[in-house]
């Protein structure tokens, strides 16, 4: 009856909870985004805020106006350097802005957002003396307000509405505005009229800083020390509520409506804080929960459910209604944060120091914390569970129940990481421990009971999962793979297997174990793997790790409740549903928050309703509600803003300030290297990724990235239009943004030299027509000359052919002639050798003739006869007469030769031309009368006169000359 009874009350726990899910703003802090002084680059104070219809926001800063696109900021100085006091714009891409003595509005002209002074339309002998603090669009009127007077500027004048006494500050309610005048009450601007609003003394003297509508068609008024008033149109009535006393005490100094039932109010002293309709304080927001700083000085409320504030250093945007919800331990009280769950009214953290709680009651006014430590709980927490309705911590030092504020042992095996059921036995439970698995057991009566350490198995166990068979999977980070088998009553493990890449697996570190719809899953960095029971081996969970994508790799897998998981990939997180069959629905985007907050591989995430989920952060904890959740919703993306085109080409250089004009952007040829800053104006968080096209210069799409700017190389002459767009994980595409651009052909190509190469072609052509006709007629008078020419050389060469011809019979002739005379040349030298050889033989037979007697004759007797045949043999006559023929036939060869050689004797002469003739040695010795062995002598000595070489034969070497 106890047990009923106590379901029954958490049941009706949850249900209230969940009722007020909608109101989750109570709880922790909404996201909030800081932009530091670093960032923007500029001054502390920001005294105004305004967004444009391209949905660039805008700040009044202390150094003039800033601009940021959700990208990139831009900071603009006024002409004096001025404060920028107000900033508003209009729907014709005016923003106007106003400071000490000035006001005026920003325009884009050439490319570039250009300050424009309205101040020179005053009327004659007026001027701005003071602080321009309002400004506000009226349809075709622009409302500008100082404490000493009104301006409205219409139809290019300035009309002026003065005050009884100072103002304080103009607002703007449903069309109508409202302004303080000192010590006079609340007036309305009607036209350019001013009308007391009666009994508006009633709210004080201490200033009206916030008018907002309320409901009824009321309003609700703040004032900087006497905090809330309602305003029904008649009479003026305090709202008496904590937080009037709050405003009171810590200065309201501006307001703002939200998501039309709130209101947001920023102090001087303490951050700001959001009510609603009731006055009740929903959220407090200060440098405590997140806020850069406590001094808010102007606060604006977008149409994508942002609070943008404005403060006295540094920018804020806080996302209202968001799923998520922030804690942080600002003051490191509790370390950092393994677990944390919600139990009978009571938030427990389990940190590195110990176990906290705090009161949880979620339909309280505002829930504020107050952690405190529970004793004798120091140390590691690893686990909170509840188990039938007993709240179980695994800790260092053991295992606890937790009753409210205390704890109580239940087991002292150190490391209390992970406590399950079993299937196949619901009332006994496993748990993994430093040292092994520990078994307890659990009943109505006595609750949870440690049992026994299961033996034969000591090593640490981080994972622990039951399969359909009862086998029992044990991983550790470090030391592996095991499958237990357990035995009857669970107290002992009877058969164990070890596994690592031999059975399939990419390694021995980081698997884990899940139970993923009733199947044992394996985590790997590989990728999720199943076990085959037959082949005893591991294979990848091809199906799953496509679906899941890059979170295919996560390390950790917690139940999420109906079919949905929260996956866990080494920081980043994703809600997976797996309601529809074949079917895997992945949310990242909104958890992208989260990313690295969670203490790697020790991530938790508790379930505590339908609707409600307690997510565990190093620095404290996040609620996420479901029936907040804005990916369930696609929104329509802004079109994407081109914010800049610079010239890269040598140095950097401005080419326009925003592409997003019909202003045609001409870029000259010489400069044809640029690069295109582009940002989405979407200022919630998400991870934003880009495609980009460059028609005339791309051939299709980019791919997906989260790159803001694009450079452009050596662009050739033509028009360019480069169209972009932009997704979110969770968001339809973006429409697309076309940006044109002309790069001017080179200054020789443009009209004026195109113009003029048309007249220089025309000259070009007379010039080169008379040019052609008198080259024609020198190629005609050179045809004629050549022809002549021509034809004189052809009659030249008949005529040197026939002299060629006339030579070469000449030639043939004296050819002839000089082979007669060879002849007969060599005819006559054989006649002298056969003289000579006839002369010897009658010698050789006087020689031989006797007398009567037989005896020789004496020489007495041939003397004479001897004298005659010698003198026939040396009659130089014959040689002098063989010597001329031989000069006539071989062209005065002894002349050439006697020139050469002087020192040759007439013998030298004769043998030379003997040889020349070819003679062998035996006509030689006929025609010398020398002997054979007198020939080969002189034939030496001649070698030697002649000096020719050992390896020239002499008869050629004669024959050369």
């Amino acid at each position: 009856m106890q047990k009923k009874l106590s379901l029954l009350l958490i049941s009706l726990a949850l249900v209230s909870f969940n009722l007020f899910a909608t109101d989750i703003k109570s709880i922790g802090v909404p996201y909030i985004e800081n932009y530091p002084k670093a960032a923007y680059a500029s001054g502390n104070q920001n005294w105004s805020i305004a967004k444009d219809q391209n949905g660039v926001m805008y700040f009044g800063n202390a150094e003039g106006l800033l601009t940021f696109d959700g990208r990139y900021w831009q900071k603009y100085k006024m002409p004096n350097r001025q404060i920028v006091r107000s900033v508003a714009t209009d729907n014709k891409g005016r923003i106007y802005t106003g400071g000490f003595g000035e006001f005026g509005y920003w325009a884009v002209k050439n490319n570039k957002l250009t300050y424009n002074t309205l101040t020179n339309l005053l009327p004659k002998g007026v001027t701005v003396t003071d602080e321009v603090w309002k400004i506000y669009v009226d349809k075709n009127r622009i409302i500008f307000q100082s404490f000493s007077k009104i301006f409205i500027y219409a139809n290019n004048k300035i009309e002026i509405v003065k005050s009884p006494s100072s103002f304080l500050f103009l607002h703007k309610v449903y069309n109508r505005y409202f302004i303080e005048v000192l010590d006079k009450g609340l007036y309305e601007l009607k036209g350019n009229r001013l009308e007391f609003l009666p009994k508006s003394d009633q709210l004080g003297k201490e200033g009206i800083l916030s008018i907002l509508p309320y409901k009824n068609g009321g309003f609700i008024i703040g004032t900087s020390k006497n905090g809330l008033f309602t305003y029904d149109g008649k009479n003026f009535t305090a709202l008496n509520t904590l937080a009037n006393n709050y405003l009171k005490t810590y200065q309201l100094n501006n307001g703002v409506s939200l998501l039309g039932k709130y209101y947001a109010y920023g102090t001087i002293l303490n951050g700001l804080i959001i009510i609603d309709e009731d006055g009740r304080i929903v959220q407090k927001i200060n440098k405590s929960s997140g806020l850069q700083n406590n001094t808010v000085l102007s606060l604006y409320a977008d149409n994508e459910q942002n609070l943008w504030s404005g403060l006295d250093n540094g920018i804020d945007r806080i996302e209202l209604n968001s799923p998520l919800y922030f804690y942080f331990d600002k003051t490191g009280q509790f370390g950092t944060v393994y677990s944390s769950i919600i139990f009978n009214g009571k938030i427990y953290l389990g940190t590195n120091q110990g176990l906290f709680y705090s009161e949880w009651a979620p339909n309280k006014e505002l829930l504020s914390f107050n952690f405190r430590l529970i004793p004798n709980s120091q140390g590691q927490v690893w686990e909170l569970a509840i188990i039938d309705n007993e709240l179980i911590c695994g800790h260092n030092n053991g295992t606890f129940k937790v009753l409210g504020d205390k704890i109580e042992w239940v087991s002292r095996s150190s490391g209390g990481w992970t406590i399950k059921k079993l299937n196949s036995s619901p009332n006994n439970l496993i748990q993994g421990t430093y040292t092994g698995l520990a078994l307890f057991s659990k009943s109505p009566a006595a609750g949870l009971k440690f049992v026994t350490k299961i033996a034969g198995f000591d090593a640490p166990s981080r994972y622990v999962e039951q399969d359909n068979k009862g086998d029992v999977w044990v991983a550790h980070a470090y030391k592996g793979l095991y499958k237990l088998t357990l035995s009857s009553d669970y107290t002992r493990v009877t058969n164990t297997k070890s596994f690592d890449e031999k059975n399939g697996l990419p390694g021995n570190y980081n698997i884990n174990i899940f139970n993923l719809e009733n199947r044992i899953v394996f985590s790997s960095d590989a990728g999720f793997y199943t076990y085959d029971e037959l082949s005893n081996k591991f294979t990848k969970y091809e199906v799953l790790n496509k679906k899941l994508g890059s979170f295919s790799t996560s390390n950790k897998i917690i139940n999420a409740g109906g079919k949905k998981y929260w996956f866990i990939d080494h920081g980043k997180t994703a809600l997976v549903n797996f309601t529809e069959p074949g079917k895997i629905e992945i949310d990242s985007n909104q958890f992208s928050l989260l990313d690295g907050r969670m203490v790697q591989y020790y991530e938790n995430i508790s379930r505590i309703s339908n609707s409600i989920y307690l997510i565990s952060v190093d620095d404290g904890f996040v609620i996420y509600n479901t029936n907040q959740n804005a990916s369930s919703v696609k929104h329509k993306l802004p079109l994407v803003l081109i914010r800049r085109v610079d010239d890269i080409t040598d140095k950097y250089f401005n080419i326009s300030e925003t592409g997003n004009t019909s202003d045609q952007t001409e870029i000259s040829y010489g400069r044809n290297n640029i690069r295109i800053s582009f940002a989405l104006p979407y200022y919630r968080q998400a991870k934003v990724k880009y495609q980009f096209y460059l028609e005339g210069y791309s051939k299709d799409w980019s791919d997906w990235s989260y790159a803001t700017q694009k450079d452009f190389t050596n662009l050739s002459s033509g028009n360019y239009r480069f169209k972009v767009r932009a997704k979110t994980d969770n968001s339809s595409i973006s429409e697309i943004t076309v940006y044109e651009f002309t790069i001017l052909r080179p200054w020789y190509l443009n009209n004026w030299a195109i113009l003029f190469y048309l007249v220089l072609g025309g000259v070009a052509l007379v010039l080169g027509k008379r040019i052609y006709e008198q080259k024609l007629q020198k190629d005609s008078q050179k045809i004629s000359d050549r022809l002549k020419t021509e034809q004189d050389e052809i009659l030249k060469k008949e005529a040197e052919a026939n002299e060629r011809q006339i030579h070469k019979l000449q030639t043939e002739k004296l050819q002839a002639e000089l082979a007669s005379k060879n002849r007969e040349l060599a005819n006559s030298a054989m006649t002298l050798v056969y003289k000579n050889e006839l002369l010897q033989k009658l010698s050789d037979e006087i020689a031989k003739l006797k007398d009567e007697t037989g005896k020789k004759l004496s020489e007495d007797q041939t003397r004479k006869i001897q004298k005659v045949i010698n003198d026939g043999m040396n009659d130089e006559r014959d040689w002098h007469l063989f010597e001329n023929s031989f000069n006539e036939a071989h062209e005065s060869f002894f002349k050439k030769l006697k020139a050469k050689h002087p020192d040759l004797v007439p013998n030298d002469l004769k043998l030379c031309a003997y040889l020349r003739m070819n003679m062998s040695s035996k006509e030689m010795s006929s025609l010398l009368n020398i002997s054979l062995r007198g020939v080969e002598i002189r034939r030496y000595r001649l070698r030697k006169k002649l000096e020719v070489p050992h390896d020239k034969n002499l008869t050629e070497f004669l024959m050369e000359l």
